[in-house]
């Protein structure tokens, strides 16, 4: 399984970017993907979760400024970031817990930098 992350960019504070993250290949079935990020010099941290029967999970940072959603159809998913604060500055990446037939593993996108400054 392949995910490929877009979207990332400079924006001012108070602005919005959208992510989306999709993932491609053969023979899976996704069981659930989010997204983490992480800042320079921090450690990785969890921004949202899109769980497999789409129940929703957030940050305590970012909750009510980010909204997390999925299209199964078209195993992608996405991240509407508004009011994005100097602090949401930070490499985002997205993962998919997905069935491969035999067992559900963890897949990552190479990120996606996201700055927010004036």
């Amino acid at each position: 399984v392949q995910l490929q992350a877009f979207g990332g960019g400079l924006v001012q504070p108070g602005g919005s970017l959208r992510l989306s993250c999709a993932a491609s290949g053969s023979r899976f079935s996704i069981n659930g993907m989010g997204w983490y990020r992480q800042a320079p010099g921090k450690q990785r941290e969890l921004v949202a979760i899109n769980n497999s029967d789409f129940s929703t999970n957030y940050a305590a940072s970012v909750k009510g400024r980010f909204t997390i959603s999925r299209d199964n159809a078209k195993n992608t998913v996405y991240l509407q970031m508004n009011s994005l604060k100097p602090e949401d500055t930070a490499i985002y990446y997205c993962y998919a817990k997905a069935y491969n037939g035999i067992t559900i593993d963890t897949y990552w996108g190479q990120g996606t930098l996201v700055t927010v400054s004036s």
